[in-house]
């Protein structure tokens, strides 16, 4: 008994030295990149067809990138993207159907809790002239960053899952116009029209990311601002992607978008598209 007792606390006095040598290498900052380039295409067309038809061609452009630096105790996490395309039904001019560039900087500290502190600042604007064509003519509501929407917020973060993330905060959303003021005015001031709008409120914001098969991918961004005067009505946002990854280089893409926006529209307003991509990643 003494002899199995003596061999085991000699065991334990050498597992005990071996996990005093084997110590965990330092994090050590860094960088991390990504930048994914798209075409995104629907196409269909007609030649002496004789149940009827038109000739159709949509498009979208993309460019999605990501520039991060990562520490021990906090974290730089940017976002970039730019989405421009437009369709064309039969011998009608082409229409624009996606206009977008999206911004968005994040700052964050680890300080041991659940949750993190943050301070985030995010831009959402034009690249190109935006019509209503429901209009005839059609009518132009929108130029090259006219509307621009500036958000930010500070308040805490949740980042300790993969894939997930969400944070909460008070906010400061500006809004600038220039010759389409429709976004910015009020119309309770009847002799005067605003070409710019700042609320204070509180904003909220979850990203979601699921591999729910081998070559299959879902991505959900979820974005809800409300003014501290109007606490009952709230902006929503809510952009989800649904992407089958043919190839390396081909996929298939489902995006839906759904948003709310009081100031523009009283009606919720959405957007689908379904499209046949090819991507190619930079770095």
């Amino acid at each position: 008994m003494k002899k199995l007792i003596a061999v085991m606390m000699f065991v334990l006095v050498i597992s005990t030295q071996a996990q005093d040598e084997v110590k965990a290498e330092p994090f050590v900052p860094h960088w991390e990149h990504s930048m994914i380039t798209g075409l995104n295409i629907s196409q269909i067309s007609f030649s002496n067809w004789a149940k009827g038809g038109e000739n159709s061609l949509s498009w979208v452009v993309t460019l999605d990138l990501t520039n991060d630096y990562l520490a021990e105790d906090w974290s730089f996490k940017n976002q970039f993207r730019i989405a421009y395309g437009r369709t064309k039904l039969g011998t009608a001019q082409y229409k624009t159907n996606d206009n977008e560039l999206f911004n968005e900087s994040v700052i964050a500290r680890n300080i041991g809790w659940a949750v993190d502190p943050f301070f985030s600042n995010t831009l959402r604007t034009t690249i190109a002239k935006g019509f209503d064509y429901e209009k005839v003519p059609a009518l132009q509501i929108a130029d090259i960053f006219d509307p621009t929407y500036l958000t930010q917020s500070l308040g805490f973060t949740y980042d300790r899952m993969k894939n997930f993330n969400t944070r909460f905060g008070v906010a400061i959303q500006e809004v600038f116009t220039t010759d389409y003021p429709q976004f910015t005015d009020d119309p309770e001031t009847l002799n005067e029209i605003e070409t710019t709008k700042i609320e204070t409120g509180v904003e909220s914001v979850t990203d979601f990311t699921s591999n729910f098969a081998e070559n299959m991918q879902y991505k959900t961004k979820l974005r809800l601002f409300s003014a501290f005067d109007r606490l009952d009505t709230w902006d929503v946002r809510w952009d989800n992607v649904i992407q089958a990854k043919v190839n390396t280089f081909v996929n298939v893409n489902l995006n839906v978008i759904v948003l709310y926006e009081k100031v523009q529209t009283p009606f919720t307003q959405v957007k689908q598209a379904l499209q046949l991509g090819f991507t190619y990643t930079l770095f």
